[in-house]
C-alpha cells in the first residue's frame, strides 16, 4: 500500500478521544512529525497543533478543522472495513508512530486499537494513554526494556502466544498465554526486562513514564 506519509523521525498520530495537552506535548517532542486520523484534526486544532495529513474517511473532521487546515492535507480514504486509526498506520512509513488519542473514553474503540497494533507488524506503534503505553511485542525477537526496579509490565495476549523472560517478578517461562486463558497482568521489572515471544499477538503495557524506554526497545528489537 502506498505510503502518505514518508518520515526519517517518528510520528505522532492524533485520533479523536482524549488527549491531554502534557502528552502531547511530550510526544511531539519525541515524534516531531505530526498526523491526524480523521477527527484527530479537531483534536490537533483544539491542542494548537497543526498536522501535516489527516488521513480516514473524513467523515468526522469539523469545518474548522478544514478551513485551517486546507483541502491539500486531507486524504479521504473511502473503503469502509477498517478503522481510521488503521487507515492511517498502514499509511504511514516511519521508523515508529506515536498514537494518542486511541486508548478511551470508548472501550470498544480501545480494542479496536489494540487489535490493529496486534495485527499490523510495520510500523511498530505505541498507544499512549493518560496512565500507560501499549505496543504489540515484536514476534521471535529479543526485546530489552530499561525499566527501573518496581515498574509495572502487564502482558496482554491477543493471541494464543508463549515466551521467555528475566528481570520480571514472576517469570514466564513454560506459560501458555491467550485472550481466552491466561494473561500476565501486573507483573513488576526487578531492574532491566528482556522478553520474547514465540509468536505474534502480544501486547506490553507499561506506565507512561516507560515510553521511552519502550520506544528504544522497538528500535533495537
Amino acid at each position: 500500500m502506498r505510503a502518505i506519509v514518508h518520515s526519517s523521525q517518528g510520528v505522532t498520530l492524533i485520533g479523536g478521544g482524549r488527549v491531554a495537552r502534557s502528552a502531547a506535548a511530550q510526544a511531539v517532542a519525541i515524534a516531531p512529525r505530526l498526523v491526524a486520523a480523521d477527527g484527530g484534526a479537531n483534536r490537533a486544532i483544539a491542542l494548537g497543533l497543526i498536522p501535516e495529513a489527516v488521513i480516514g474517511d473524513l467523515d468526522s473532521i469539523g469545518g474548522e478543522a478544514r478551513e485551517r487546515l486546507g483541502e491539500a492535507r486531507l486524504f479521504r480514504v473511502n473503503e469502509q472495513e477498517t478503522t481510521d486509526f488503521e487507515k492511517s498506520l498502514l499509511r504511514i512509513d516511519a521508523p515508529f508512530v506515536l498514537a494518542l488519542g486511541f486508548a478511551g473514553p470508548r472501550l470498544d474503540h480501545t480494542l479496536a486499537a489494540w487489535n490493529t497494533i496486534a495485527r499490523l507488524s510495520v510500523p511498530p506503534c505505541l498507544i499512549v494513554g493518560e496512565k500507560d503505553v501499549v505496543f504489540a511485542a515484536p514476534p521471535r525477537r529479543r526485546l530489552a526494556l530499561a525499566l527501573k526496579a518496581g515498574a509495572r509490565v502487564s502482558l496482554f495476549p491477543m493471541a494464543r502466544v508463549a515466551g521467555r523472560s528475566t528481570g520480571l517478578r514472576w517469570p514466564i517461562a513454560g506459560l501458555s498465554f491467550a485472550p481466552d486463558g491466561r494473561v500476565g497482568t501486573s507483573n513488576i521489572a526487578d531492574g532491566p526486562v528482556e522478553v520474547e515471544f514465540d509468536a505474534a499477538g502480544m501486547l506490553v503495557i507499561l506506565p507512561r513514564n516507560c515510553l521511552r524506554a519502550a520506544i528504544g526497545a522497538l528500535l533495537e528489537a
